[in-house]
Protein backbone atom coordinates (compact mmCIF):
# COMPACT_ATOMS: atom_id res chain seq x y z
CA UNK A 1 0.00 0.00 0.00
CA UNK A 2 1.01 3.54 -0.87
CA UNK A 3 -0.15 6.14 2.33
CA UNK A 4 0.32 9.71 2.08
CA UNK A 5 0.86 11.29 5.61
CA UNK A 6 -1.23 14.02 6.44
CA UNK A 7 1.26 16.74 8.17
CA UNK A 8 -0.20 16.41 11.47
CA UNK A 9 -0.29 12.83 11.09
CA UNK A 10 3.58 12.77 10.86
CA UNK A 11 4.77 15.09 13.41
CA UNK A 12 2.04 12.90 15.71
CA UNK A 13 4.06 9.90 14.59
CA UNK A 14 7.04 11.67 15.34
CA UNK A 15 6.71 13.30 18.80
CA UNK A 16 3.24 12.11 19.58
CA UNK A 17 2.27 8.94 18.39
CA UNK A 18 -0.32 7.92 21.08
CA UNK A 19 -2.48 10.57 19.26
CA UNK A 20 -2.81 8.06 16.70
CA UNK A 21 -5.30 4.97 16.46
CA UNK A 22 -3.83 1.58 16.67
CA UNK A 23 -4.57 0.68 13.28
CA UNK A 24 -2.74 4.13 12.06
CA UNK A 25 0.04 2.83 14.28
CA UNK A 26 -0.06 -0.51 12.73
CA UNK A 27 0.06 1.25 8.93
CA UNK A 28 2.90 3.10 9.65
CA UNK A 29 4.99 0.13 11.14
CA UNK A 30 4.14 -1.79 8.62
CA UNK A 31 7.31 -3.26 6.34
CA UNK A 32 4.72 -3.45 3.14
CA UNK A 33 3.30 0.12 3.27
CA UNK A 34 5.21 2.60 1.43
CA UNK A 35 4.99 5.93 3.73
CA UNK A 36 4.83 9.40 1.75
CA UNK A 37 5.55 12.90 3.14
CA UNK A 38 4.62 15.53 0.27
CA UNK A 39 7.02 18.81 -0.01
CA UNK A 40 3.82 20.79 0.41
CA UNK A 41 3.99 19.17 4.23
CA UNK A 42 7.32 20.31 4.63
CA UNK A 43 6.48 23.86 3.08
CA UNK A 44 3.60 23.95 5.82
CA UNK A 45 6.05 23.03 8.48
CA UNK A 46 8.63 25.30 7.71
CA UNK A 47 6.24 28.18 7.44
CA UNK A 48 4.28 27.31 10.65
CA UNK A 49 7.99 26.99 12.29
CA UNK A 50 9.22 30.58 10.83
CA UNK A 51 5.73 31.95 12.76
CA UNK A 52 6.43 30.54 16.13
CA UNK A 53 3.30 28.12 15.91
CA UNK A 54 5.54 24.51 15.56
CA UNK A 55 8.36 24.16 17.81
CA UNK A 56 10.71 22.12 16.64
CA UNK A 57 14.16 20.74 18.36
CA UNK A 58 16.25 22.30 15.35
CA UNK A 59 15.19 23.93 12.21
CA UNK A 60 12.96 22.33 9.65
CA UNK A 61 15.95 22.27 6.94
CA UNK A 62 17.81 19.75 9.20
CA UNK A 63 14.69 18.39 11.36
CA UNK A 64 12.41 17.30 8.87
CA UNK A 65 14.86 15.29 6.14
CA UNK A 66 16.73 13.61 9.17
CA UNK A 67 13.49 12.30 10.45
CA UNK A 68 12.47 11.46 6.87
CA UNK A 69 15.53 9.14 6.84
CA UNK A 70 14.78 7.32 9.88
CA UNK A 71 11.90 6.53 10.09
CA UNK A 72 11.90 5.68 6.32
CA UNK A 73 9.16 8.16 5.00
CA UNK A 74 10.01 8.78 1.37
CA UNK A 75 9.52 12.41 -0.28
CA UNK A 76 7.09 12.96 -2.76
CA UNK A 77 7.42 16.06 -4.81
CA UNK A 78 4.81 18.76 -5.94
CA UNK A 79 4.53 18.47 -9.62
CA UNK A 80 2.57 20.58 -11.95
CA UNK A 81 0.29 18.13 -12.49
CA UNK A 82 -0.90 18.20 -9.10
CA UNK A 83 -0.98 21.95 -9.16
CA UNK A 84 -3.10 22.33 -12.03
CA UNK A 85 -5.63 19.46 -10.48
CA UNK A 86 -6.32 21.61 -7.59
CA UNK A 87 -8.97 23.85 -9.81
CA UNK A 88 -11.10 20.65 -10.66
CA UNK A 89 -11.30 20.01 -6.57
CA UNK A 90 -15.39 21.43 -4.68
CA UNK A 91 -14.29 24.20 -1.99
CA UNK A 92 -15.30 21.75 0.87
CA UNK A 93 -12.30 22.96 2.38
CA UNK A 94 -10.24 26.03 1.67
CA UNK A 95 -6.36 25.14 3.36
CA UNK A 96 -4.14 25.48 0.29
CA UNK A 97 -1.71 22.60 1.64
CA UNK A 98 -4.82 20.09 2.48
CA UNK A 99 -5.89 20.72 -1.00
CA UNK A 100 -2.47 19.82 -2.46
CA UNK A 101 -2.02 16.85 -0.49
CA UNK A 102 -6.35 15.55 -1.65
CA UNK A 103 -4.61 16.31 -5.23
CA UNK A 104 -1.76 14.58 -4.80
CA UNK A 105 -3.16 11.35 -3.45
CA UNK A 106 -5.42 11.87 -6.29
CA UNK A 107 -2.97 12.04 -9.07
CA UNK A 108 -0.74 9.60 -7.57
CA UNK A 109 -3.22 7.08 -6.40
CA UNK A 110 -2.42 6.99 -2.76
CA UNK A 111 -4.56 6.79 0.65
CA UNK A 112 -4.43 9.79 2.28
CA UNK A 113 -3.63 8.60 6.16
CA UNK A 114 -5.43 12.35 8.12
CA UNK A 115 -7.15 12.82 11.68
CA UNK A 116 -8.79 15.63 9.67
CA UNK A 117 -12.57 14.71 8.63
CA UNK A 118 -12.64 17.39 6.01
CA UNK A 119 -11.26 15.35 3.80
CA UNK A 120 -13.64 12.72 3.58
CA UNK A 121 -15.67 15.18 1.56
CA UNK A 122 -13.52 14.80 -1.21
CA UNK A 123 -12.92 11.99 -3.54
CA UNK A 124 -10.20 10.72 -2.28
CA UNK A 125 -9.16 7.30 -0.48
CA UNK A 126 -9.06 8.17 3.31
CA UNK A 127 -8.00 6.45 6.03
CA UNK A 128 -8.16 7.91 9.77
CA UNK A 129 -5.51 8.60 11.92
CA UNK A 130 -7.14 8.70 15.20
Amino acid sequence: MRLLLDTHVWLWARTEPQRLGEAARELLEDPDTDLYLSAASTWEIAIKYSLGKLPLPTPPAEYVPRRMQTSGVLPLAVEHAHAVHVATLPLHHRDPFDRLLIVQAQVERMRLLTADPAFEAYDVEVVKAA
